[in-house]
């Protein structure tokens, strides 16, 4: 059954999703939808309390509704939380419970895979509800966003270094990569197929195993992957990788990876400027996997989804170049970009009815 809660932090709509039937405890955000359906995808993770929950999602989907805008995406901002161990609570009636309670939403929110799901649970979700991007190509869908995450991060990355070293060749550079999972361990390929050196780490030395063996990493622990000489850092591990107690430790000059919510605060973000460490607003550059997505709401077409998601480097760069006309830190400029076509498109907003989304066509219904 569905609870909603008053707005919270400029929220449209919290849903609070309980099946005790199906062991789901779960919430979704709805953040904004000046732009169109609310699009995000849906973590599992264990937390430490329903409040722990709580002020991750709401934060999560505020991001998507800035990692939308700025992609250009005519969506808006979502994001959904499973309470629960992703490596022993899943459950076929667990997600079939989740995937109704979008189907109640009425459209408003369309989920997709994140940390702890993956492109089987879309599937699970997908029987009971249209509302749901990233299932098997089978039906209509683009499968699993990791790849498209990752190439977008790529994107960002050569925009980055254009920008701090005058050039974009990945080959020429070295990176210390936190954070192996799905999204890091197709960056790394992806990187080294070009030629980077990499210096990587995880809390799963199985992963961190595998990078070495495969693409011809060097192993770091955990807690020596910010002391590392490199160019870049690339944070793809989970939320507020940078903070005040690790800027000291820093010797790159890039910030560049795919994990949300990189900076532990906005203070931390001008104290890299302040030092000349060119940062890359996280929500810039993990944009490929949303972008590939969202295209299934209207007819999947791999090929426009690399040609969107190559804009990454466009609009990288204009976040910089605006970052240094005012002068200011990039992701104050990336906010800045955001909100103003936020607020152009929200002078245009239809009737949210007109917005609500009509996916089965491209599953091949009719």
């Amino acid at each position: 059954m569905l609870f909603e809660t008053p707005a919270t932090s400029g929220h449209e709509q919290v849903v609070f999703c309980n099946n005790p039937d199906a062991g789901l405890k779960a919430i979704i955000a709805i953040h904004n939808t000046v732009l169109g359906p609310a699009l995000g995808g849906v973590r599992m993770r264990h937390y430490a309390d329903e409040a722990d929950a709580v002020r991750d999602v709401l934060r999560l989907s505020r991001t998507m509704t800035y990692k939308n805008a700025l992609a250009g995406l005519n969506v808006g901002g979502g994001k959904a939380v499973i309470l629960g161990d992703p490596k022993t609570d899943k459950t076929e009636a667990l997600f079939r419970a989740f995937g109704r309670c979008v189907d109640a939403l009425g459209g408003r929110y369309i989920t997709a895979e994140d940390v702890g799901t993956d492109v089987n649970d879309m599937e699970l979700i997908y029987l009971e509800t249209e509302y749901v991007t990233g299932v098997h190509q089978v039906h209509g869908g683009s499968g699993d966003p990791a790849p498209f995450t990752a190439y977008g991060t790529l994107q960002a990355l050569m925009a980055t270094l254009k920008r701090k070293l005058g050039h974009e060749d990945v080959g020429k550079v070295s990176i210390a990569m936190q954070g192996l999972g799905h999204i890091g361990m197709e960056l790394a390929k992806l990187l080294r197929e070009r030629g980077a050196k990499l210096f990587v780490t995880d809390l799963d030395p199985a992963k961190v195993e595998h990078a070495v063996s495969e693409y011809g990493a060097e192993a770091v622990k955990p807690d020596e992957i910010y002391d590392v000489a490199a160019d870049v850092f690339a944070p793809c591990a989970m939320e507020g990788a940078i903070n005040e107690q690790v800027l000291d430790r820093l010797k790159v000059q890039v910030v560049c990876g795919s994990a949300n919510n990189q900076l532990a605060s906005h203070a931390v973000g001008d104290e890299l400027h302040r030092r000349g460490i060119l940062y890359a607003p996280d929500y810039a550059v993990n944009a490929g996997g949303v972008m590939n997505v969202s295209l299934e709401i209207d007819g999947y077409n791999r090929e426009r989804a690399m040609r969107l998601i190559r804009s990454i480097y466009h609009n990288v760069s204009k976040i910089f170049d605006l970052a240094e006309r005012e002068g200011i830190s990039p992701q104050y400029a990336a906010d800045r970009i955001a909100e103003s076509r936020l607020a152009a498109i929200g002078k245009l907003k239809l009737p949210m009815g007109r917005a609500t989304p009509r996916m089965g066509h491209l599953r091949g219904e009719h």
